[in-house]
């Protein structure tokens, strides 16, 4: 079984750094590997299109370059497609829409070895991750053990009942989700009013308390000294899609603008004469 590398980093309390992808292209992954900066990179599966050979290869990229590789699941169906990321290789899990100390119950379980020291649900499975006779040994157990489980906290009734939640078990870290806390609270739209920056300091407060590590999302590296003097120390910054469109969008109006301004200039140049004939 591969180290799960996200786990080492968790047990040696060391920092984390990882970025969001869309996208199951394994080029897109090996992009993210050739930077050489990254210790594992994020699958938002919550909001892209993909299937199951996706999943394999998005993992067979990120083995080449010795990358950890999370998943971000729906909410439902979350036990069956937990389930099949690990087969694929995703060394950790990140569970959307948690509302209760039962869900959360229900995520761990939902990675955990069906073993009398696991207590979960994940039983013996041929899949990628354990092929050629590995389901069911002593390593495969341990590599559902180590499996990193990432709880969203980012519902009024999952805020109401936090410290439930942080009791539960195996949970290894927990990402603050703004815009989804926002809109269960009738205020969509408002991820960085001043009340909602309240809630969350106060939720990875919590967390660290409960002596669970929080993860904080960025899109500039700026905005990490925030997060580090809440005691934050694991980020994930930037994704392909908004990369992309940022990149496009100021690249596309700055072309414009040059167009603009050159066609402007001509129009006020004086327009330039036919001679008249050949003097002779």
């Amino acid at each position: 079984m591969r180290p799960n590398r996200l786990r080492e980093l968790l047990a040696a309390g060391r920092p984390s750094f990882a970025t969001h992808l869309h996208n199951t292209w394994p080029s897109v992954v090996e992009i993210v590997g050739h930077t050489g900066v990254f210790d594992y990179v994020e699958f938002s599966a919550e909001y892209a299109p993909f299937d199951l050979f996706g999943l394999d290869n998005f993992c067979r990229a990120a083995e080449l370059f010795d990358l950890g590789a999370m998943i971000k699941l729906d909410q439902e169906p979350r036990r069956f497609l937990a389930q099949r990321a690990i087969g694929s290789g995703f060394q950790s899990v990140l569970f959307a829409d948690v509302r209760n100390r039962d869900d959360a119950l229900e995520c761990v379980m939902a990675v955990r070895p069906d073993s009398p020291d696991g207590g979960g649900t994940y039983g013996a499975a041929d899949r990628r991750m354990s092929y050629y006779g590995q389901a069911a040994t002593a390593s495969y157990v341990q590599a559902l053990q180590d499996v990193v489980v990432v709880l969203m906290i980012e519902k009024r009734s999952a805020v109401e009942q936090l410290d439930e939640i942080l009791s539960v078990p195996g949970i290894d870290m927990i990402q603050w989700g703004p815009a989804d806390y926002a809109m269960s609270v009738g205020r969509p739209g408002g991820w960085i009013d001043p009340e909602i920056r309240a809630v969350e300091r106060r939720v990875i407060d919590a967390s660290h308390r409960a002596g669970i590590p929080a993860r904080a999302e960025l899109t500039l590296p700026s905005e990490a000294g925030y997060y580090l003097d809440l005691g934050v120390r694991h980020f994930c910054i930037g994704s392909d899609l908004n990369i992309l469109h940022e990149f496009l969008k100021r690249s596309a109006t700055e072309l414009r603008s040059v167009v603009d301004s050159w066609v402007a200039d001509a129009t006020l140049k004086p327009a330039a004469t036919e001679p008249s004939g050949v003097a002779g």
